[in-house]
């Protein structure tokens, strides 16, 4: 089997995740595609509805374990973006409780940042993304979500990136205080009370929030530090084609 063409960054997360390439809200995982063109492919598998209980055996379907290595595209960046259905009320289907949630976040770091996992990955930089705040007033569905959730579960994920030493972008403090710290106000970056809508991305835009991470934390994953996967037209040799067109080595 040919080696894959482009090395990957990889969107994990639920239904905003998935959501993330709806150009009419310009959405993350859109500008984020159209950032790192021609240099790694952005996939996303993002999960409508999913916890962190569900991530965990769905991200070892999503991953090569060793000896496919070098046969797929090296994830270069993993971007997690879960919370906002742990932190739901019991008895919902998708309520993980604080602990079991960091304890989660723990267990898809390890799948790929320790060594004894089939899926160890030294290659792999990892981001996460704390659950934004919730507008029940616009949020009408019967399915236990309470404000104050996601707030506790965004402190819970900075505790764990903090002990893991890995970075974490608050999405949650920036939506707040876009909406003046009143949840009735929330509608102004949020579409339908949980999901960001064109000005919840503007607060919380890729250029000013991932990027600006990639930029102070992995600054050789960056885009404009990256050359294109393959020769640039303007560097074509024509009279040595084989050469000049060769996949470059990142």
């Amino acid at each position: 089997m040919a080696r894959a063409i482009q090395d990957a960054i990889v969107l994990f997360g639920d239904s905003i995740t998935e959501f993330a390439w709806d150009v009419e809200v310009s959405g993350f995982g859109a500008r984020l595609t159209n950032a790192y063109a021609r240099k790694l492919d952005v996939i996303n598998r993002g999960f409508s509805g999913y916890n962190t209980e569900w991530a965990l055996p769905v991200l070892k379907q999503c991953l090569a374990p060793h000896e496919h290595r070098g046969r797929v595209p090296t994830v270069k960046l993993l971007v997690v973006w879960f919370g906002a259905n742990d932190a739901c009320d019991s008895p919902s289907v998708q309520h993980v409780p604080l602990d079991r949630y960091c304890d989660n976040i723990r267990a898809i770091l390890d799948t790929v940042q320790s060594p004894e996992s089939e899926f160890y990955s030294p290659a792999t930089k990892v981001i996460l993304i704390t659950p934004p705040p919730i507008n029940t007033l616009q949020w009408d569905r019967d399915d236990f979500r309470r404000f104050e959730n996601p707030r506790d579960y965004a402190e819970g994920l900075k505790v764990v990136g903090k002990e893991r030493n890995v970075p974490v972008l608050d999405a949650w403090t920036p939506l707040w205080k876009a909406a003046g710290e009143d949840m009735k106000s929330l509608d102004r970056v949020l579409s339908d009370g949980l999901h960001l809508n064109a000005g919840g991305y503007k607060v919380f835009i890729i250029y000013d929030g991932l990027m600006g991470l990639i930029d102070e934390v992995y600054p050789q994953l960056h885009y404009s530090r990256l050359q294109e996967t393959f020769t640039l037209w303007g560097d074509v040799d024509p009279t040595n084609l084989a050469d000049s067109l060769k996949r470059r080595t990142p």
